[in-house]
């Protein structure tokens, strides 16, 4: 197999990182019909099909768009971490009526959009250049659908699994909204990240067992601050204690499925004939 070729122009100098020291200029390369983003050389960020750019190539993003069966009809989405921008296309073609926020802290990144075909900015679609720890703190109440998904070369940064970010976090979600986090099983500090997502959203956290490999795929509920006994639970909840219960449909397998199944529905929603 040849090796993979840079030929993509050189991208501008990296900044100077605000959360650690690995960060090197990301690479992007081409090869056939897909593009790639690393922050190191073969850690694969992103992947793209230069025929199909809005389509989704990793299993994880797959698995992200499961917040589809918690929020069917998202007005606002907000994403920090931009990478080659798979998420962020496919729910800027598949989610006509929702406004959507990327937040993206690296520069170097943000440069890289028109090779990965991200969307200009618009009405109802915008890349923002800011730390997404602040920009959150600042934002209370401005998501229906909130994506964690801002790693480095080094994995998750420390600041996107505190305390007090997933507590802004819950702020910055509209009642019945879903955090989904993205999370290395095999990162030292998932057990504490999973335990202050827990407890900061009172429990209300679920994932689907397996179905995207090393990537933890983690969705938290944001519930009223007051349930009306009298009234059925909002649709977010109920899924979320269903999956909590069972980890989706039991099964690794089935859970990837599923995951696909969902990814479909979306391209191809099911209109009733008249």
């Amino acid at each position: 197999m040849p090796p993979l070729t840079n030929q993509s122009p050189p991208p501008p100098p990296a900044p100077a990182c605000e959360r650690g020291p690995a960060c090197g200029a990301p690479l992007v390369h081409t090869r056939g019909d897909r593009r790639t983003l690393e922050f190191s050389p073969g850690d694969v960020q992103s992947e793209m099909r230069l025929s199909r750019p809005e389509a989704l190539v990793l299993a994880y993003c797959r698995a992200i768009m499961c917040f589809a069966l918690f929020v069917p009809r998202p007005r606002a989405i907000v994403m920090v971490g931009l990478g080659g921008g798979s998420l962020a296309k496919f729910c800027y073609r598949h989610f006509p009526q929702a406004r959507i926020t990327v937040i993206e802290l690296r520069a170097d990144v943000i440069a890289l959009r028109e090779q990965f075909c991200v969307p200009p900015d618009g009405p109802r679609f915008k890349v923002v250049h800011a730390d997404a720890v602040d920009w959150l703190a600042a934002a209370p109440a401005c998501a229906d659908v909130l994506v964690i998904d801002g790693f480095d070369s080094a994995g998750l940064p420390p600041a996107l699994g505190t305390a007090r970010f997933y507590g802004d976090c819950r702020a910055a979600l509209r009642d019945g909204g879903v955090l989904v986090a993205n999370i290395f099983s095999y990162d030292p500090r998932y057990a504490g990240m999973l335990a202050r997502l827990r407890l900061m959203f009172n429990e209300r956290v679920c994932w689907f067992e397996r179905n995207a490999g090393n990537n933890c795929i983690l969705f938290a509920v944001k519930a009223p601050a007051r349930l009306d006994p009298t009234r059925p639970l909002p649709r977010a909840l109920r899924l979320q204690r269903w999956v909590a219960r069972r980890q989706g449909l039991g099964s690794s397998l089935l859970n990837r499925l599923l995951a696909r199944a969902v990814v479909a529905w979306l391209q191809h929603p099911f209109k009733p004939s008249k």
